[in-house]
Order: structure tokens, then C-alpha cells, then sequence
């Protein structure tokens, strides 16, 4: 009896910050979940952002078919990657399959998710207050990544943590200085080899990198070495911005 042959390529470091950037950069998913009345599998289209600790975080109404069919069954799936120009089996894509965990209101998990997610979506302030809208977190447990034509790879949930040291307080304020003092970022996107586009500005920030969004472009950017502590991410940060900005200080 011959084997069947593997179509899955050994992880290595580039599909590796492949998956990553595709999960951390994406500003919506496709989410799949078991239809708590049908049975039948239910596709939604979702915005959202990541949490400090890189795990997606989504916005809904719990009035929402999907909202309803994800507390009856946690467990879902999301499908990131967008189309481009030609063959859109070409580009990259990557499934990862989760379980999701609401953040109730008056929590931490909310307060911080609701930073986060206004960070990456500023319009959503129009309706991020309603009593109706919850967020969930996306914990991946495990991830199909398709970079192309013959390259699949299969990844643990784990690949898309990201270490939070310290005080998660002390990154939000990190992250909400940066935004603030660096609203217009277009020249900062260009020193880190983000694409061309419109007046780019920071859309959140975590130990392990920062998302630049230019009007429809998303732009992912990883430190070298990810911080032990909110303050080593700081000294990074300074060197790369007063290279890019050599009058101003932070």
C-alpha cells in the first residue's frame, strides 16, 4: 500500500511571520459558525482587531444569528486574507479555528478590548456603546495557512500568542501616547517599508509590533526582537521614530 503524500510543508520562519501578519493586520474575517437552529454551517462577515496578547477580538450584536449560534457552541472558525490583483487562489490566506470567549462588560477583557478595537476602527464609536453589542475573543487552537500554490502549512493555536509582561495597563498607555503624538504616520510606513498610500496613521500597537493603516491598506510591522517589558518596546520604538522624525521627541 503507498502512502498517501504530505501536502503540508514543515513550518519554517517565513510562513511562520506569514500567519502572523495575516492575522494581526486583518480589519475583518470571515466568521463560520454551527447555526444554532439549523444545524446547518453559517458564514458571517466580522470586523475586528486583536487583543494585546494577538488573540482576534470581534464586535456584535447579540442580536445577531451568529452572536446567538456562537453561545450556543463556542467553537468557529475565521478565514483572513484579502483578494488581489489576478488568480484569488494566489494570494494568502489562512483559516484559523477557535474558540470564542465573551468579554462581559465592566471587565478588564472589555475595557481593553474596546481600546484596541476603536484603535483599529475609529467608526465604530458610533455604535460601540450600545447595550446590545458584546465582544468576543477568538482563542485560536489551531490554523491552516495556505501562502500560495503548494505551500499549506499547519500551525498550533499557540503560534499566534503574543507575550504581555508587566502591567497590560502600561502597554495601553504606551500604545495611546504613540497614536496620539503620531497621528500622521505616512513617513514612519514609508522608513518600515509599508506600500504606498494615503496618509497613513498608527492603528494599535503590542510587545510584538505596530498596525499602520493608509486608507484601504493594512500594513503589519514585527519588532526584531519582541519586549521583555513595555519599556524595552519604548526604546525601539524612539530609535525607529527619531530617525523617521529627527526634530520631534516622544
Amino acid at each position: 500500500m503507498t502512502d498517501k503524500p504530505n501536502v503540508l510543508r514543515d513550518l519554517d520562519p517565513e510562513a511562520l511571520s506569514l500567519a502572523r501578519k495575516l492575522v494581526r493586520s486583518a480589519g475583518h474575517v470571515a466568521l463560520a459558525v454551527q447555526d444554532a437552529v439549523s444545524g446547518f454551517p453559517a458564514v458571517s462577515r466580522a470586523l475586528t482587531a486583536t487583543d494585546l496578547d494577538g488573540t482576534p477580538l470581534i464586535l456584535v450584536s447579540m442580536l445577531a444569528p451568529h452572536t446567538k449560534s456562537l453561545l450556543a457552541e463556542p467553537r468557529c472558525s475565521l478565514l483572513v486574507g484579502d483578494v488581489g490583483k489576478g488568480d484569488p487562489l494566489a494570494h494568502p490566506r489562512i483559516t484559523l479555528f477557535a474558540e470564542a470567549r465573551q468579554a462581559p462588560r465592566d471587565t478588564p477583557d472589555h475595557q481593553r478590548a474596546r481600546r484596541r478595537f476603536l484603535n483599529r476602527h475609529p467608526k465604530a464609536a458610533l455604535y460601540i456603546d450600545f447595550p446590545d453589542f458584546s465582544f468576543f475573543r477568538l482563542e485560536p487552537r489551531r490554523a491552516s495557512l495556505n501562502g500560495g500554490f503548494g505551500r499549506a502549512y499547519a500551525l498550533d493555536g499557540d503560534a499566534f500568542k503574543i507575550a504581555v509582561p508587566g502591567d497590560p495597563e502600561d502597554w495601553l498607555r504606551l500604545e495611546e501616547r504613540i497614536m496620539i503624538r503620531y497621528r500622521d504616520a505616512t513617513q514612519l510606513a514609508a522608513a518600515v517599508g509599508a506600500p504606498k498610500a494615503h496618509r497613513y496613521r498608527l492603528a494599535g500597537l503590542d510587545p510584538a509590533g505596530f498596525n499602520l493603516i493608509g486608507g484601504s491598506v493594512s500594513f503589519r510591522y514585527d519588532f526584531v526582537f519582541e519586549g521583555d517589558e513595555w519599556t524595552a518596546v519604548d526604546a525601539e520604538l524612539r530609535e525607529i521614530l527619531e530617525a523617521v522624525y529627527p526634530i520631534r521627541k516622544i
